[in-house]
């Protein structure tokens, strides 16, 4: 396939675009810098210079393609006005083609909200946090869209050999401080390892058929206590930490805080059913970070 990615040199990105091509696809990737570019041509992508803030300077390449999939975000107070105007450039350009455009958009997992006890499937209620809300309306406008075919992928909260989303537990038990916790140290997160993540991403890509919501989890949910555990038992941590309140991280982080503090779980039954898809890791433990 013929596919264009936003976003391909992001931490999710960069996986996404090396199992593409892995696979046999044509890769083009938007670009906004010299580096960017080198990036992408080293992982055999062909880079597009353009800005997600301005998708009339990239959306026209669209009609040459048999796929989309947006990784992109600003992460600045844009996002969802930069995210909400380059989806409505790609359904207007897709509808000018003679056949629909698969595209892949990116939820999360923040978007179900706390859920406690309950394991969140693809038909649990969704009660994004307020700084995601526009992903929630985003998601709804494409897979309304008769000009695509459109599956939307919730992400669990990601790792790899990095850090991703352990890089702050990862840096304290570095530095010997006591691991910082937002909120409880009874949280679940739901994991999922990158590498695993980009394979769902391309099984849903390959397979038009597939549209709606699906959710990419490797494990449901996993308390807080047991990652920094592992944290410090592999960097010769002590274990200490010291708990913030929700206020405390709103305060000093911003909005977006709120997400790591959600008690979560999610299960991807969906995913595995109609793709065959298969996580490699697991168990967190099991990977490298």
């Amino acid at each position: 396939m013929k596919v264009l990615i936003l976003g391909g040199t992001g931490s999710i990105g960069t996986a996404v675009t090396q199992e593409l091509i892995r696979r046999g696809h044509q890769v083009a990737g938007l670009s906004r810098s010299q580096a960017s570019d080198e990036r992408l041509a080293a992982l055999g992508a062909r880079p597009l210079r353009g800005d997600l803030r301005f998708p009339g300077d990239w959306s026209r390449e669209i009609s040459a393609m048999d796929g989309l999939i947006q990784l992109a975000a600003t992460f600045d107070e844009d996002m969802g006005a930069a995210d909400t105007a380059a989806i409505t450039a790609i359904l207007r350009q897709a509808a000018l083609c003679p056949e629909p455009l698969r595209l892949i958009y990116t939820g999360g997992c923040w978007l179900y909200g706390a859920t406690g006890p309950r394991v969140a499937s693809e038909s649990s209620p969704m009660r994004p946090i307020k700084p995601f809300a526009w992903m929630h309306r985003n998601a709804a406008k494409v897979l309304a869209s008769p000009a695509v075919s459109a599956a939307v992928i919730h992400p669990a909260m990601v790792y790899h050999q990095e850090g991703g989303v352990f890089s702050r537990y990862l840096e304290a038990a570095r530095q010997r401080m006591p691991f910082e916790i937002w909120g409880s140290i009874a949280t679940r997160w739901p994991l999922v390892q990158r590498d695993d993540l980009a394979r769902a991403y391309c099984l849903l890509l390959e397979n038009p058929q597939l549209t709606g919501h699906f959710n990419a989890s490797a494990q449901d949910g996993v308390q807080v206590s047991e990652i920094t555990g592992e944290i410090a038992r592999r960097h010769g941590h002590d274990g200490s930490y010291v708990v913030r309140s929700l206020k405390h991280a709103l305060i000093k982080y911003g909005d977006w805080a709120e997400g790591p503090t959600l008690d979560q779980q999610m299960g991807s039954d969906k995913l595995r059913r109609l793709t065959g898809w298969q996580p490699q890791f697991t168990s967190f433990r099991d990977a490298q970070f």
